[in-house]
């Protein structure tokens, strides 16, 4: 029996669209919630998020089948990529990579020998189903997605160098650091910085990668997915929960209270 398959790595493979959701919650009985609203993906956020790594595992095992979870890795370093994969991810987003060096080191730690060094211990990782798969070892490679983010103007000068890596399956733009970077700090929406995104998808399609982004603006998302970005993330659980929750308590708030002594009859 060989490794599960990777059905988000073949979707974007084939270009087919790929709507996601960001979670930061950090919390399992929230990543169960969200997993059930249909998306296609969902990323659990171990970069800007408070996770651990237990926190991640039960998050993955909460989400387990109802979508496919993406986990985005604290840095891009192979000790905790391992650890990831171990838990179970399949796909991992990996944050500020700038050089197809870096590229490359991170394709390595994504697969096992001899095209990487992935650690070797599956008779103890979630991913084998703790040695239940027998093929495991010998098929893993074929299904893990690595996703690479590039957050800066240099990264952005690097992109096709990036995108060219063998084992690179998608290319993913962050824009709020490429703003800070750019200048322009918490103005993603800024037009030199769309302008800089859009030209940077279209290179990343060019190059024959699936492009990814992530944005909470509905017009934004949108227009990315009109440009031909594959797998778009369109909101935050935390956002979505803030943005409810002050909703419905500014909606009662703001009605006048009965005047005292009333007896509402």
């Amino acid at each position: 029996m060989p490794a599960p398959l990777n059905k988000f790595k073949a979707a974007i493979a084939n270009g087919d669209r790929q709507i996601g959701l960001w979670l930061g919650m950090a919390n399992a009985y929230a990543a169960e919630l969200c997993a059930g609203a249909g998306f296609d993906w969902v990323v659990v956020d171990g970069e800007h998020a408070p996770n651990t790594l237990p926190v991640m595992a039960a998050q993955l095992q909460a989400i387990g089948d109802k979508t496919h979870p993406v986990v985005r890795a604290p840095i891009g370093e192979t000790w905790i990529i391992k650890q990831l994969l171990d838990i179970g991810a399949q796909t991992v987003l990996v944050p500020m990579v700038e050089t197809a060096e870096q590229a490359q080191q991170l394709v390595r730690a994504m697969n096992y020998p001899p095209k990487g060094v992935r650690g070797v211990g599956a008779a103890m990782a979630r991913a084998s189903a703790f040695n239940r798969i027998p093929d495991y070892l010998t098929t893993a490679n074929e299904q893990v997605c690595l996703l690479v983010q590039l957050e800066s103007r240099a990264a952005m000068a690097n992109l096709e160098a990036i995108a060219a890596v063998e084992g690179v399956d998608g290319v993913f733009i962050g824009p709020s650091d490429l703003a800070a970077d750019m200048g322009f700090l918490g103005k993603p929406g800024a037009p030199e910085v769309q302008a800089m995104v859009e030209d940077g998808l279209a290179r990343i399609i060019k190059a024959g990668k699936p492009a990814g982004i992530l944005t909470a603006d509905n017009a934004l998302a949108q227009r990315y997915l009109d440009l031909g970005a594959s797998f778009v993330a369109v909101g935050t659980d935390v956002t979505l929960f803030s943005q409810a929750t002050s909703a419905l308590a500014a909606k009662f708030k703001s009605v006048p209270a009965p005047a005292k002594g009333a007896s509402g009859y």
